[in-house]
């Protein structure tokens, strides 16, 4: 199992916060939002990652990330993404990092409260994805269950009700959709959308869907961005961090004081 972090696109939504720095690199609470979905996907015992990123704010990915995991047993790998075609693009993109192996896609701008650790460490073939209930289903993609709790349909942004439960951010493929998504078409809108490649499962009968109840924070606007450093406050979801992570990102700020001292003295 290998790891993408999808961290580009402009965010115009989070102007002009993000109009000098990436909206994974803006703080949610004590440390950087990228190192919530980076720790999805550590935890899950995963070694390899890529990390899909803006060819504007790549420089601050590399000095954020370059080398903090060197001595953890973590290979950080970036890809710039010079114009964003929609989440499928990640696994064209991806095309030589993932070789033959499986795959967990997630968005560097999601954060959960559950741990995912074993659907990832144990899924084997097909495609799994992660669902929860909000109130306003219509802003995302739905998915509808039959009575015995299985999904039967999978729809981005629905015109008309379909269900109460949208798929996040977090998706576990294995190495066939590579290929799925290199054979997509751009939908109405221009972009290759991610639920064309949950349905390419599904037809098959080979998608499972999860549907968990702990937080998503999706902190893509002023409103969830603040809302997601509260959420972690009081929820001490800061406390949920792999120890390799907290023991990098321990180093690094070591670094940065040394440094710091270097140049003042």
């Amino acid at each position: 199992m290998k790891g993408i972090v999808l961290a580009g696109g402009n965010a115009t939504r989070l102007y002009p916060l993000t109009a000098t720095t990436s909206k994974q690199l803006l703080p949610v609470y004590d440390r950087q939002m990228i190192f919530y979905p980076l720790n999805t996907l550590i935890k899950a015992g995963i070694k390899e990652i890529l990390v899909i990123v803006a060819p504007d704010h790549s420089g601050q990915f590399l000095n954020l990330l370059g080398s903090l995991f060197k001595n953890h047993g973590i290979q950080l790998l970036f890809e710039v993404q010079k114009v964003p075609a929609g989440l499928p693009e990640a696994f064209v993109l991806g095309e030589n990092f993932l070789d033959d192996d499986n795959v967990t896609l997630i968005l560097g701008d999601n954060i959960f409260e559950d741990d995912f650790t074993p659907d990832i460490k144990n899924f084997q073939s097909g495609g799994k994805v992660f669902a929860t209930k909000v109130p306003d289903p219509e802003r995302s993609g739905v998915v509808k269950f039959d009575d015995k709790g299985k999904a039967i349909q999978i729809v981005e942004k629905p015109k008309k009700w379909i269900s109460d439960f949208v798929l996040t951010g977090l998706y576990v493929y294995d190495n066939r959709v590579v290929q799925a998504a290199k054979d997509l078409k751009p939908s109405g809108r221009g972009e290759y959308e991610i639920v064309d490649l949950h349905n390419f499962y599904l037809e098959k009968n080979e998608l499972a869907v999860k549907v968990f109840d702990g937080e998503w924070l999706d902190a893509g606007t002023f409103d969830s961005l603040l809302e997601a450093g509260q959420v972690v406050k009081e929820k001490k979801l800061f406390e949920n961090f792999d120890p390799i992570i907290n023991k990098a990102i321990q180093e690094f700020n070591e670094q940065l004081k040394k440094i710091s001292k270097k140049i003042l003295s």
